[in-house]
């Protein structure tokens, strides 16, 4: 009788605390993504997926790529020998090209010696000198982790911007606004060892700040913005378009007081640059260093943008075309998207990060790609029009695919088609 009633209670199926165990999980969940401030949830999401999804695929390209006759070309084996000494994982190089080694050897070159190198603004390398030490001394990590870090404060800054100039009127703007900005058709040099990230981070935050009215953080913000690339000081023009704005576009004597107390840390953006053109003069002195540098190095000089623009498009160069075209079409897009008055500050700084780089003569070409990044009102434009029904699926549909085929060109055979 004993071995019958444990037997039959063997038989009897116990109580399944699975569910129980699945619901506390599920609610330990929803109680930790709680914690987290609303956008930051979403853009570590979309971080993490981003660089999982671009690290695959360039894996995935260079290994399909292995032994294909003529590839890397003769001209860019000297940059796959300096990613192999870099790592030699190939999902941590491939994200290294070309002025990544520049902005490397400047992050290792000693601040007690004469300072002989003026070709690049110190920001990006300066910022990962600080940070080489907490990774064993390896200075080109150090910059990858500045840009990713970068990378993620760009998002953040870019939910919040898109979410308030969109008008806020729909809960998805400011999601779209950073997946439209992660679409452009090179933004995976976003997640690369190269100042793209820093820049647009740092500009995403002046004009968040200015939209703010927090005028003294925006200039301490353009301060760095002006020492991260050229460009930044000339942003100075469209961020002074939003004070503007915020007073009604009032231009009388009365007014000025008004913007001098208000804007006068406006200052401080264009300081930002003086600061390198001091340090050049303290090396060198030669304050126009950078600028003697840009010239000798790579045959750059100011030129019309709009004769270089008109060059390529009507020469025989297909690749220097294309570029140009697609130059072209950003500055459409924001020509049509941001004509609305109140939009004119994002207009005039996108045909400002445009139109500069175009100044610097046809070696620009090679890296128009690039510099077109720092364009990111084209994306809150591009999120904008996404509201129609059944736009944003092929919008992001075709983005992806001419981001997918810049990506696989990039890696496996024409770098310099963008970089």
């Amino acid at each position: 009788m004993a071995d019958e009633r444990r037997a039959g209670t063997a038989d009897v199926p116990g109580p399944d605390l699975r569910p129980s165990a699945r619901a506390r999980l599920a609610s330990a969940g929803r109680r930790l993504a709680g914690r987290i401030p609303a956008p930051w949830g979403f853009v570590l999401a979309v971080f993490v997926g981003s660089k999982i999804v671009l690290s695959l695929v360039g894996v995935l390209v260079l290994t399909a790529w292995d032994g294909v006759p003529g590839a890397p070309p003769a001209d860019e084996t000297m940059m796959r020998v300096q990613q192999d000494r870099i790592s030699s994982h190939r999902w941590v190089s491939l994200w290294f090209a070309w002025d990544s080694f520049l902005y490397d050897h400047l992050a290792r070159l000693p601040l007690d010696r004469p300072w002989k190198d003026f070709g690049f603004p110190l920001l990006y390398p300066f910022l990962a000198r600080p940070v080489a030490p907490l990774l064993g001394g390896h200075t080109a990590w150090a910059l990858l982790l500045v840009a990713n870090v970068a990378l993620l404060f760009q998002l953040w800054f870019a939910y919040r911007l898109g979410a308030r100039l969109l008008g806020d009127e729909d809960p998805g703007d400011g999601r779209r606004a950073v997946r439209y900005l992660l679409l452009l058709p090179t933004a995976f040099l976003f997640q690369a060892a190269l100042t793209e990230s820093l820049f647009v981070c740092l500009a995403l935050a002046a004009f968040w700040y200015a939209e703010q009215r927090r005028w003294l953080v925006v200039g301490i913000v353009g301060y760095f913005l002006a020492m991260s690339r050229s460009v930044g000081f000339v942003v100075v023009i469209p961020l002074a378009l939003v004070l503007l704005r915020q007073h009604g576009w009032r231009l009388n004597p009365g007014s000025l007081p008004r913007y001098v107390r208000e804007g006068w840390p406006l200052l401080l953006v264009p300081a930002g640059w003086l600061t390198f053109m001091a340090f050049c003069r303290w090396q060198s002195g030669d304050w126009f260093a950078y600028q003697h540098a840009q010239e000798k190095g790579w045959g750059i000089k100011v030129q019309n943008p709009l004769g270089v623009a008109g060059s390529a498009l009507v020469g025989d160069n297909s690749a220097n075309a294309l570029r140009v075209w697609i130059a072209v079409a950003m500055l459409a897009v924001a020509a049509v998207g941001l004509r609305r008055r109140a939009d004119w500050p994002y207009l005039v700084y996108t045909v400002i990060v445009v139109l500069v780089p175009l100044s610097m003569g046809p070696p620009v070409y090679k890296s128009l790609l690039r510099y077109l990044l720092a364009a990111f009102p084209v994306a809150l434009v591009l999120a904008r029009w996404a509201r129609r029904p059944g736009l944003d699926g092929w919008l992001t549909a075709g983005l992806a695919l001419l981001q997918g085929a810049l990506f696989a060109v990039w890696l496996t055979y024409w770098t310099h088609l963008i970089i």
